[in-house]
């Protein structure tokens, strides 16, 4: 589940270059190693689910994301996962992983509360017994979209080689944890920028726990980093792990 800008494929083929792996990637593929069958939520290019095949998981690894042009990405690395357009109304999965993940911050795009309680009951559906569901999203209080400005611009190189810009600027918020911002890519070889207009939803810890009790998901762990640190005020994440509740 990424920004709606990758639904244009030729921002989807830079999406792991301006996303490079890192700490959250590795936390996810510890995760998803010790498990037989997992989804995830949101996937994007696949890139998680790639790593832990060719690492060598045997088992069952289902990605599913609303943007084809990312998971025409997805499906060119890797035939042998199971890719599904959509978002969690698009199957009805019931009882069959172990483990479901949403990273990349994905759940932030989801900024109606019936969009949240829609995705929280599928994945309470698809979770196995003793099952869990792990994702992240960022700790309103740490104020990231305060440094989501022009200034603050990217380079990135295209597959031709080509050199991109990126940079971020907020229009709007937070309003009722609501912020809009724009992100624009420009570059010497494209005739005008091309900018997309996004949303993404900041939700405290409370706010998620009632969102998930609701569900009937029981939060087992949170932390504030990638390092397993404790969730305090100023943790740049909020990482929570939860379960069916019984």
């Amino acid at each position: 589940m990424v920004d709606h800008s990758f639904a244009d494929p030729s921002l989807a083929a830079l999406y792991d270059t301006l996303n490079p792996w890192g700490p959250g990637d590795d936390f996810y593929l510890g995760l998803l190693v010790g498990a037989r069958s997992a989804l995830d939520v949101g996937c994007g290019t696949g890139r998680l689910l790639r790593r832990a095949r060719t690492e060598g998981h045997k088992g069952r690894l289902t990605g599913l994301d609303p943007a084809a042009a990312m998971l025409v990405q997805a499906r060119r690395a890797a035939p042998d996962v199971e890719w599904v357009l959509g978002d969690m109304r698009a199957r009805l999965w019931q009882g069959e992983f172990e483990l479901v993940v949403m990273t990349g911050h994905a759940f932030q795009v989801l900024t109606g509360d019936e969009d949240i309680r829609v995705c929280l009951r599928g994945v309470r559906a698809a979770l196995a017994d003793g099952g869990r569901f792990v994702f992240e999203t960022r700790n309103p209080a740490a104020r990231a979209w305060e440094r989501w400005t022009p200034e603050r611009v990217r380079e990135i190189s295209a597959a031709d080689g080509s050199k991109v810009r990126v940079w971020h600027e907020v229009l709007d918020g937070p309003s009722w944890g609501r912020v809009h911002f724009t992100e624009t890519y420009e570059s010497d070889s494209w005739p005008t920028p091309r900018v997309s207009h996004s949303v993404l939803r900041f939700l405290d810890r409370e706010t998620l726990q009632d969102f998930l009790g609701e569900a009937g998901l029981t939060v087992v762990e949170q932390y504030g980093d990638w390092e397993r640190g404790p969730l305090t005020p100023t943790s740049p994440e909020i990482i929570t792990v939860a379960r069916r509740t019984c």
